[in-house]
């Protein structure tokens, strides 16, 4: 699914920070599908920032610490709406039979 349609994706300021002090070693972050985290020393570390899908906090809301946070979903926003990205993102699933004219 297209979700930045030509916008480089390393100029999107979105992934996890995590506060080492509130982190619980539960390690329930480490289910994530891009492999944004890894392990050291009994607690979670953010190995591939890059790799978290933009708007995505699943992590973050099931978190048992309360120890992962995100940047403003306001700031990606900005970038949508200046970039023009909602209207080619539709034009691209339209293209792409996703969804009708």
């Amino acid at each position: 699914m297209p979700w930045f349609v030509g916008y480089p994706r390393e100029k999107i300021n979105w992934g996890p920070t995590i506060d080492d002090k509130k982190c619980v070693g539960c390690g329930l972050c480490l289910n994530c599908g891009k492999k944004v985290f890894g392990w050291r020393d009994g607690k979670a570390i953010v190995e591939n920032y890059e790799e978290c899908v933009v708007g995505c906090s699943t992590c973050g809301n099931l978190c048992a610490g309360k120890a992962i946070s995100f940047p403003s979903l306001e700031l990606i926003r900005d970038i949508y709406k200046k970039e023009g990205i909602w209207a080619k993102v539709k034009q691209k699933m339209v293209e792409d039979g996703q969804i009708p004219e």
